[in-house]
């Protein structure tokens, strides 16, 4: 009889070591870095007059580029993210490093930018008019028939 009452227990006690098992940080929230993550000591091997192909062995490929008048500009950014166990994903932190390259592609500066340096821009919800007229994927076909 002792056994048929600890049976529960012991079920529980299994599901309870299964599920903490599964568990990926021990807590509600993880924490986790996307795109690249920006180190102090790659910050310190970029100095002004380096090539554009030291760069790419120190930093490794940028996320997007620019070029503007024969200058070129790598960006790398970083983003740190707190997900929760419902997946639901808030942003902490939002770093960009810029290096900005000469008209001979060697590094002319390098800046760090985060959401201090940011702007905010109002986004237009005002449409133009355009000719003709806007017909849905059905009615394109219809048309066309």
């Amino acid at each position: 009889m002792p056994l048929k009452r600890l049976a529960p227990l012991a079920a529980a006690l299994v599901l309870g070591v299964g599920l903490a098992a599964c568990s990926t940080g021990g807590g509600l929230i993880v924490n986790k870095t996307e795109g690249y993550e920006i180190s102090d000591d790659a910050l310190l091997q970029i100095r002004p007059g380096q090539s554009m192909e030291l760069v790419n062995t120190v930093l490794g490929s940028p996320q997007t580029t620019s070029t503007f008048g024969g200058e070129t500009a790598y960006y790398y950014v970083e983003t740190k993210l707190a997900t929760t166990a419902m997946g639901l994903s808030s942003i902490k932190e939002r770093r960009v490093l810029a290096i900005y390259f000469d008209k001979n592609k060697k590094v002319k500066d390098k800046a760090l930018y985060g959401a201090k340096d940011g702007k905010a821009v109002t986004i237009e919800s005002r449409r133009t008019p355009s000719f003709g007229e806007d017909k849905t994927f059905i009615e394109s076909i219809l048309s066309s028939l």
